[in-house]
């Protein structure tokens, strides 16, 4: 089975080969910029050459891809997919493959939407029919209904699925929020072609809530008129020098303990 980041990369050729066939082969600068797309990619990665560069030697090995060297007039080396045909896969298989590569296990109705500008199809039945058939071959596998949801969703087999993104029922939830998020700082769990572990991080979560409580706080000491004490200083309980209480503040109210009841 292929890594996460392999996935990416086979996913991101299968679609761009059929989407934007002026720009293909890609180059690697346009196959990075493809992988940490912002839209239409679940998660969001956030990938840098190098770890592309090692992905495609390893894709390479496998014969999954080829490199084209430079000619008639290109200057740089350009990558292309050979997995349709190691896999056998025609445009309808091809088109669902690669989405499910690049966005996770989805719905029959989520893939027909998706994959229209690869391979239009009929009916939602069409789509059935292809990924039934790519399933008596080990390359899909039709997920048990979730909660809450109407339709079952079709995951792909050929590489190691990413964290899922969306958040489960009863997940905690930051500021209304899902907890879960992009992901970033460099890539997701898995393993480069050389099998080195590759780290992720969820992008909007323990960072960004920080900067978030940072921000409060200093909203607060503003409308405070002062600093809040650190953890060296004196403990403060709301009242001045003379021991009366101050009012406290009308955003520290709001903030704290919510709405009035």
């Amino acid at each position: 089975m292929l890594t996460t980041i392999q996935g990416r990369v086979l996913g991101c050729l299968l679609e761009k080969e059929r989407t934007t066939p002026d720009q293909y082969p890609l180059t690697l600068n346009a196959l990075v910029l493809a992988c940490n797309q912002s839209t239409s990619r679940d998660p969001v990665m956030h990938l840098v050459d190098h770890e592309v560069e090692t992905v495609l030697a390893g894709l390479k090995s496998e014969t999954l891809l080829r490199y084209v060297h430079p000619s008639h007039g290109r200057s740089v080396t350009r990558y292309r997919q050979v997995a349709d045909e190691a896999w056998a896969l025609d445009p309808p298989a091809a088109a669902l493959v690669a989405v499910l590569l690049l966005r996770g296990p989805q719905t029959v109705a989520e893939l027909r939407t998706r994959t229209e500008r690869m391979h239009a199809f009929e009916s939602p039945e069409a789509v059935e029919t292809v990924l039934r058939e790519l399933s008596l071959r080990g390359s899909v596998q039709l997920l048990d209904r979730q909660p809450g949801h109407k339709e079952p969703r079709w995951q792909q087999l050929l590489a190691e699925e990413a964290e899922p993104t969306s958040v489960p029922a009863g997940a905690v939830m930051f500021g209304g929020r899902e907890a879960a998020g992009t992901v970033g700082g460099g890539m997701v769990a898995g393993s480069t072609a050389a099998g080195s572990t590759v780290a992720g991080t969820v992008a909007g979560s323990t960072v960004e809530r920080l900067a978030t409580l940072e921000a409060r706080v200093a909203r607060l000491e503003a409308a405070l008129g002062d600093p809040l004490p650190d953890e060296t200083g004196p403990a403060t309980d709301g009242r001045d020098g003379a021991g009366v209480r101050t009012p406290m503040p009308a955003e520290l109210a709001i903030e704290s303990f919510g709405p009035e009841r």
